[in-house]
């Protein structure tokens, strides 16, 4: 384990929420709890704090390790900590297992107090708004009237915006990274692909399976596989990989001959180990959903209108998955609208992952933002 420039060791908190949460669906959860991991130090002024909001099979272990003997840091540790980007000594950072999540908070994996058993394919739908009012309560909770900044990658991006729009008035700064203002045909093809591969699969029992000591395995690894493809590039993946074969010669058969078919098998068994299938169709269809200018006719100008936060968007030049363009998309309707925005286009062959990896230029550029941002704090 590195300490020199890690926040250490780290104990998540699960915190519940005894009021009840209407949803955008219609239906309500009377009580829910929310998984969260702090590191740095709230101020006396409580005006430092960052929120930091995950990816469709992330969670709230967003820095520093459980032990001296754990090998994994959280899985944005090369972007949080003392003296790094988002440093630490500077700003309070909190990361959280959204609801519908699988690592803690309220999810299908929850007990459902109506029934005794676990919510299972009960577990309510939840959308991105749903999210952010969740996370208001968190920061109530935490007492923060105002974030300092909000940020997040992906399906983060998107809370970030939603935050932005929904609630302007209670963060200052919003880091939408990797992120678009709503999917693509093409994504939402992709993840109905991998919900089929999950609920076709024989042991899914209509998402009931933990009834059964079952678990979709085959479903959500093959789901696992081909989302993993999606967030590489084939620069990236052809540099690492190529074509090399396990073996010399062709084995004419269906086994693993290439490498790449070896690491793939290798990524979705280890995720279908640790992720729950309801959760994975939920964060899914959260991410279809989201659509903030849906309720202004569709207008996506008119919906960031409201918006009063400072603005930085970053896009990867080979993420075919949310690509530059749909960053650009965002930052036309933002400048229309005329926010104060920044756009960092970037240069990558790692593919939509490009968020999540350690790139000198990507960092650069957090880093000089979030030094403007400690300034404001003097």
């Amino acid at each position: 384990m590195k300490v020199i420039d890690c926040v250490g060791i780290v104990t998540p908190c699960k915190l519940t929420f005894d009021s009840p949460l209407r949803l955008q669906s219609g239906q309500i959860l009377p009580q829910f709890e929310l998984m969260i991991e702090t590191y740095g130090k709230l101020n006396r002024d409580r005006n430092n704090a960052v929120l930091i909001c995950h990816a469709l099979s992330g969670n709230h272990h967003v820095a520093g390790y459980y032990s001296r003997e754990d090998k994994y840091p959280g899985w944005w540790d090369n972007m949080i900590g003392p003296g790094k980007p988002v440093d630490t000594n500077r700003f309070f950072v909190v990361g959280l297992n959204n609801l519908g999540g699988c690592h803690g908070s309220s999810g299908p994996l929850s007990i459902d107090p109506l029934s005794g058993v676990p919510y299972g394919a009960n577990f309510p739908m939840v959308t991105v708004k749903d999210w952010v009012n969740s996370q208001a309560m968190l920061a109530d909770r935490l007492g923060i009237q105002q974030w300092a900044a909000i940020m997040g990658g992906s399906l983060g991006g998107m809370q970030a915006l939603q935050w932005a729009i929904d609630k302007p008035q209670r963060l200052r700064h919003a880091l939408i990274i990797a992120s678009a203002p709503k999917l693509s045909t093409q994504n939402i093809a992709f993840n109905d692909v991998a919900r089929q591969a999950i609920i076709t699969d024989p042991d899914f029992c209509q998402g009931q399976y933990h009834l059964h000591n079952l678990l979709p395995r085959r479903g959500l690894r093959i789901a696992r596989m081909m989302g993993h493809i999606t967030y590489l590039a084939e620069d990236g993946l052809g540099r690492k990989f190529g074509r090399q074969r396990q073996q010399d010669n062709y084995q004419y058969n269906y086994n693993i001959e290439f490498a790449v078919e070896s690491y793939l098998r290798h990524q979705g068994k280890k995720f279908a180990d640790a992720f729950d299938a309801n959760s994975y169709l939920l964060m899914t269809k959260a991410l279809d959903y989201f659509d903030p200018a849906r309720e202004f006719g569709g207008d996506l100008v008119q919906a960031v209108q409201r918006i009063t936060a400072k603005i930085f968007i970053a896009s990867f030049s080979s993420d075919w998955r949310f690509s530059p363009a749909r960053s650009q998309e965002l930052l036309d309707a933002l400048v229309s609208a005329n926010k104060s925005v920044q756009y960092i286009a970037l240069e990558s062959v790692n593919g939509h992952d490009a968020f999540l990896m350690e790139d000198k230029h990507y960092h650069t550029a957090i880093r000089v933002y979030f030094n403007n941002i400690a300034r404001e704090l003097i």
